[in-house]
């Protein structure tokens, strides 16, 4: 009777493997790689709907005529390599991006090391107070600024003229619009460099400033030699997704100057919105908003390099 069990029990798979298959199921969602793609599936599918789908359907588009009924490959990307206004706008843009990461980031580090300095409690104010404007609501923010450069009810012209100073021309005046816009937008990002600045500043063992210091290093050595090499991937990763983040900005060019005077504030996002909403050619304003990823991407290549070189060298 044993020898009987033993010869047919191979050849009853529904009894031998629903233990064994409930069992590897048990074992699979167990896993902590499983449990977090659950987890983050959600994630994953609304950035596959928001971000994913909208980012290849305006590559088609960009691709089609202006009534959306041929398809014409490259062509609106040579149409718009034709157009000294389109040149004009990768110059400012360029412009825009570079100059107001640069101060963001000097500021960003400059008062990250006052607020360090300063005691535990009077630390927690300055870091709330310095706060502000990031938390405001950019579109907010960007009226209020607009009205302190109105060139009618200017708050800052009624100042120059109580002191006996002639107006400036702050929104009509081409190189004055640029400069408000920049000085807007690093108004508005310093405080995202400066907490993470902080947060970095707070990482850094106080040891190795002790042992600095028992060597005789100053201030600025202690800066360029401990400091500095060690926030550098925080800097790098910053300045990267602050890199991104301005190229793509819209509201406060599309506020304040909604490009003019002239074309000469125009960034990629507001041209593409002029292009593609205002002037209705859908397939051109995708493909001036296009032009933004191969500068991004060779841009976030150098940086993510560097940190991940210098990763390596750490480890």
């Amino acid at each position: 009777m044993a020898d009987t069990v033993q010869t047919w029990s191979p050849q009853l798979p529904g009894v031998a493997l629903r233990p064994s298959a409930r069992q590897n199921l048990r074992l699979f969602l167990q896993r902590r790689s499983t449990i977090a793609v659950l987890m983050c599936l959600p994630l994953i599918l609304i950035i596959a709907c928001l971000v994913i789908y909208p980012a290849f359907y305006s590559i088609y588009l960009s691709m089609l005529n202006k009534t959306q009924t041929r398809f014409i490959g490259l062509g609106n990307f040579r149409f718009l390599l034709s157009r000294d206004v389109f040149l004009m706008v990768v110059e400012q843009t360029a412009i825009f991006a570079l100059t107001a990461v640069f101060f963001k980031a000097l500021i960003g580090l400059i008062t990250a090391h006052l607020i360090n300095n300063l005691p535990a409690s009077g630390q927690r104010k300055w870091r709330g107070m310095m706060l502000v404007p990031w938390v405001i609501p950019l579109a907010l923010s960007s009226l209020g600024w607009w009205w302190l450069f109105d060139p009618i009810h200017s708050a800052f012209n009624y100042i120059l003229q109580s002191f006996g100073y002639d107006e400036v021309p702050w929104l009509s005046s081409p190189y004055w619009a640029r400069f408000s816009v920049i000085l807007v937008n690093v108004w508005y990002g310093a405080p995202f460099f400066l907490i993470m600045y902080l947060a970095a500043l707070k990482s850094v063992p106080d040891q190795l400033y002790e042992a600095a210091a028992i060597d005789g290093a100053n201030a600025w050595q202690k800066f360029v030699h401990i400091t500095l090499p060690m926030m550098r991937n925080i800097i790098s990763i910053t300045v990267l997704f602050s890199l991104i983040v301005t190229f793509a900005n819209f509201d406060i060019v599309q506020i304040m100057t909604a490009g003019g005077p002239r074309n000469m504030t125009h960034v990629f996002a507001t041209y593409a919105f002029m292009l593609g909403i205002r002037s209705g050619d859908l397939p051109l304003g995708a493909a001036t908003s296009l032009f933004m990823f191969p500068i991004l991407a060779i841009a976030a290549i150098f940086i993510l390099r560097g940190v991940r070189r210098r990763g390596r060298e750490i480890g």
